[in-house]
């Protein structure tokens, strides 16, 4: 069975993610130290709140190092998207440094925080999209966004106000502005991709 890590960071919704997982057929487990990451198929970084606070708590857990070098597919949702750039606006802070960029306040929004149901421009060919359609909605709870240095590492793009990174990917790295486990069946399908991309990876090694 894959066998799927979930980081606990303190500013996590673990048990929704846990339960999309393991509808996907992962076995779950819940990461809290270094140890925890190793033997694992695959690792979902999670979020919600201040990037400062999540990023003080993996530090504090010395989970940063162990995250840059994971050799395994790993995704992040919401703010855990915002913890793959190199460091963030909000209140400055850090980041893993997986994909180039840095995460900044929403601009040009009707109000913030951005939430609701919005839907995905699809800008390039993505494995975790696979069933997804750009008419497809999700939820988002957010202020702040990721602005990659490199403009291919944009997989997908939401509007409010204006276009913002909604999905990114580094090799590996993938991360998703949105909750799909908060998304409803096309929610599901994108973690399905997910526990379906780190079987491929483990079945191939």
């Amino acid at each position: 069975m894959t066998e799927i890590a979930v980081v606990d960071h303190g500013a996590g919704n673990l048990v929704s993610i846990a339960q999309g997982l393991e509808h996907a057929g992962a076995s779950v487990s819940v990461a809290v130290g270094p140890d925890d990451l190793l033997g694992v198929d695959g690792v979902v970084l999670p979020g919600v709140g201040s990037v400062a606070a999540a990023w003080d708590r993996l530090v504090e857990q010395r989970l940063v190092d162990p995250l840059r070098e994971l050799t395994v597919p790993l995704l992040g949702v919401c703010v855990g998207l915002q913890l793959l750039f190199e460091g963030s606006d909000e209140d400055d802070g850090g980041g893993l440094g997986l994909i180039e960029g840095r995460v900044r306040r929403l601009e040009d929004t009707p109000r913030l925080p951005h939430i609701g149901w919005n839907d995905l421009d699809i800008v390039s060919t993505e494995p975790i999209l696979a069933g997804v359609g750009s008419r497809d909605t999700f939820y988002f709870v957010h202020s702040y966004v990721p602005f990659p240095a490199d403009a291919e590492a944009t997989v997908a793009t939401t509007s409010y106000g204006r276009p913002f990174t909604a999905v990114a990917r580094h090799g590996d790295v993938i991360g998703v502005q949105f909750h799909p486990e908060r998304s409803g069946p096309k929610g599901l399908r994108i973690i399905a991709n997910f526990v379906a991309s780190c079987r491929g990876r483990a079945n191939a090694a």
